[in-house]
């Protein structure tokens, strides 16, 4: 069984990337899982806050599901050219302390739908940074932008396109089986 942990970078009830990443989750391949975490309650990193309070318990959280997944899928909106505000702020705070620790060779794979023509190209070439900081092992063999994704989803946020579809599960199905392959 390999597990995955996905993060969507969008707090919106409609998220076209949290329907990205449900829909990934139900193209997942058999023995493959994909459990979505709640960044909802992550607050802004504070230093003070750390100091004062420790890590917020919706961290903690986020940081054990990582801990005891084989892998990381970040689902991840593009906004004005770079990675969302609210996602970067998750992942900062999930490094911190023993966090780091959890990120050190976690396979991760990035992908992001947009409402335009680009699809999230800037802001997955903005994550590599930030993942060769936290010595993560990214997936380089597969790449997903959903461009257009207004025409691709419904009012709800959820996928209707049956060729994206597709095209996620291909993806899910390579990143799953990276990490299979690099445990045997």
């Amino acid at each position: 069984m390999t597990t995955i942990l996905g993060l969507s970078g969008s707090l919106r009830r409609a998220s076209l990337n949290s329907g990205l990443l449900r829909a990934a989750a139900d193209a997942a391949p058999e023995g493959v899982t994909i459990t979505i975490g709640d960044i909802a309650q992550v607050p802004l990193y504070d230093g003070d806050l750390e100091a004062a309070s420790g890590i917020p318990a919706a961290v903690t959280t986020l940081t054990d599901q990582l801990a005891t997944a084989d892998g990381l899928l970040l689902v991840s909106p593009e906004y004005n050219n770079g990675v969302p505000g609210v996602l970067k702020n998750v992942i900062d705070w999930m490094s911190r302390g023993q966090g780091m620790a959890v990120f050190k060779g976690k396979p991760v794979a990035v992908i992001g739908a947009s409402p335009g023509n680009f699809g999230t190209a800037h802001a997955q070439s903005h994550w590599l940074p930030v993942l060769r900081m936290l010595a993560t092992r990214p997936w380089w063999e597969g790449r997903l932008m959903v461009s257009r994704a207004g025409d691709l989803f419904d009012d709800q946020g959820n996928l209707t396109d049956d060729k994206t579809r597709e095209r996620l599960a291909e993806f899910v199905a390579g990143f799953a089986g990276s990490i299979g392959s690099s445990r045997s």
